[in-house]
């Protein structure tokens, strides 16, 4: 579903003072890292559109741009392969997706790369390949950006980018609350006790390395966050998206398998959400970053944007 321009116009002229600020100060700067401008939001939300949309239009503002997804920076298949089949009874590694299915390596170039004067290339990871399981897209077709090119913006779209681990004290309290929750209805929002402490402790671990090595406060400078207010809208759009799927290709996943798709996201909602929700960085510090909420509703319109400046 398009994106309205004036939603996409509102968003980008409260980010624009921060991008323009940032750019100004790094022209005194001996080191020059772009000004990178994170999106995260709930599966469904429309990332993806919004990614391209903030992309183009910051293009047309003169700021050369380009985006990464946390999703290109998956384990290649046989890894993926191999951490499934060692961990038969984790959940939440069975399908790619969750903290400990990326690949920290791949990352780590990456972000280097933004500031250390060498080409900068843009991994890529192929879904459709071995029948949908997915596998990282050879290197001779990845994006390549020559080093004499002066990245302004670096738009880093990921799922979980914008969580932050949890004390170990702290994640079992929420998980021992929830093991007292009963979901009811077709969109189960309480799930943590699917779902053992170890491995949800085991998640927590890896995501607290993502966020030390790439997407913590300290390697980001604006972060927009697509939310709702009632979690079960996920499941929701993400069934629209498959019915649109099928109508244009006759392929898709059924009512149930998104079902059990979503759910597969639903603890790190429940773990993380909240402290997001409360805002990302610290505002106190004065170091000019800042974070939008922009809540959507059922029909994923704009209902409200929330500025965390």
């Amino acid at each position: 579903m398009p994106i309205p321009q004036e939603a996409i116009d509102n968003v980008l002229n409260q980010i624009a003072p921060y991008i323009d600020r940032y750019i100004q100060c790094q022209k005194s700067s001996s080191s020059k890292r772009p000004f990178v401008l994170a999106l995260t939001g709930l599966q469904g939300s429309g990332k993806s559109t919004w990614t391209d949309a903030l992309v183009k239009a910051l293009k047309a503002q003169n700021h050369t741009t380009i985006n990464l997804s946390l999703d290109d920076l998956y384990l290649d298949h046989d890894e993926l392969v191999m951490l499934r089949t060692s961990n038969p009874t984790n959940k939440l590694v069975q399908a790619r997706g969750q903290p400990g299915t990326h690949d920290m390596a791949l990352a780590r170039s990456f972000f280097d790369s933004l500031n250390n004067g060498r080409d900068i290339l843009i991994p890529s990871f192929d879904k459709s390949k071995f029948n949908g399981e997915g596998g990282r897209a050879p290197i001779d077709m990845w994006e390549r950006i020559p080093s004499s090119t002066q990245v302004d913006v670096v738009v880093f779209e990921g799922w979980c980018v914008g969580f932050q681990p949890l004390e170990e004290f702290d994640l079992q309290k929420k998980w021992e609350s929830a093991a007292r929750n009963v979901s009811t209805g077709d969109y189960p929002t309480e799930t943590l006790r699917y779902h053992s402490l170890e491995h949800l402790l085991e998640a927590n671990t890896n995501l607290r390395s993502y966020c030390d090595l790439f997407m913590g406060p300290q390697h980001l400078d604006f972060i927009v966050h697509l939310d709702t207010t009632d979690l079960a809208n996920v499941y929701q759009w993400r069934i629209q998206q498959e019915h649109a799927l099928r109508q244009r290709t006759k392929e898709s996943m059924t009512d149930e398998e998104v079902i059990r798709f979503v759910k597969g996201y639903v603890p790190a909602y429940e773990l993380y959400l909240d402290q997001l929700r409360q805002g990302f960085f610290d505002t106190s510090t004065g170091d000019g970053k800042g974070q939008l909420r922009v809540v959507l509703d059922q029909d994923r319109k704009v209902i409200d944007t929330v500025l965390y400046a």
